[in-house]
């Protein structure tokens, strides 16, 4: 049966359905007597598909960037939100998380506390740090509170509140992709390995622990993989120019 409905294209989370409606009738059974045996103990579940968030292209990402003004104290504060999160690719609850000591505008570096409280380091772009500084130049109060990232009371935002930001900006924007940021972390990863970027490099950036994460987003990058294999390697290119 689950043979037949995966040959008929049906999604794991039907079957998944399917099989726990199935395991709930052979358990009444099982507790009425009626057979002896609970056979459907046995049935394994299919692993779900993982979906990956959606990706901005580069210039729907930089329109993003620039979505917010540059006169209200609050449009500054979200430019700097949106700049730092596509710049680094660190997710939202690291973004809510720094604070000013945690900021090396020399070396251009920012301090990340991930997963786990582990600890990182990851390069800022100039676009970021001077939408942050041009944000923190706007919020004078912002400096004897720890955290960069606040709201008018002065308290840490919310991770909430920073997928608020981005999806005002996307409607503003009318864009059809829908802009978390997750989205930009993922835009992040694979504007990176679109511009040739070593995948690793990409997991030490990222925080990710396994490089099996991070393998994730090469998915996306198939065409141009592909595009790269018949442009460099012999074989490849000797059949081609045969055909």
């Amino acid at each position: 049966f689950i043979a037949h409905l995966m040959k008929l294209n049906v999604k794991k989370s039907s079957i998944a359905r399917k099989l726990s409606s199935i395991r709930s009738f052979f358990a009444y059974l099982n507790r009425k007597k009626i057979l002896a045996n609970n056979p459907a103990r046995l049935l394994a579940t299919p692993r779900r598909e993982k979906r990956l968030p959606a990706v901005l292209t580069v210039d729907d990402a930089l329109r993003l960037m620039d979505s917010p003004g540059i006169t209200a104290d609050t449009e500054l504060r979200d430019r700097a939100v949106l700049e730092t999160l596509y710049s680094t690719g660190i997710r939202a609850s690291e973004l809510i998380g720094i604070n000013h000591e945690d900021i090396n505008r020399r070396d251009r570096l920012i301090r990340i506390r991930g997963k786990g409280r582990k600890e990182r380091i990851v390069p800022v772009g100039n676009k970021a740090l001077a939408a942050i500084d041009a944000y923190l130049a706007a919020w004078p109060g912002n400096a004897s509170i720890p955290a960069i990232f606040t709201n008018k009371s002065g308290k840490r935002l919310t991770a909430r509140t920073v997928q608020r930001i981005l999806e005002n900006y996307r409607k503003k924007l009318g864009l059809a992709q829908k802009a978390s940021p997750h989205t930009l972390r993922h835009s992040f990863a694979t504007h990176m390995l679109e511009s040739g970027a070593d995948l690793r490099a990409i997991q030490e950036l990222l925080g990710h622990a396994s490089l099996s994460t991070t393998q994730r987003y090469t998915h996306l990058n198939i065409d141009m993989l592909m595009e790269t294999y018949d442009k460099a390697h012999p074989r490849a290119k000797r059949r081609k120019d045969e055909g």
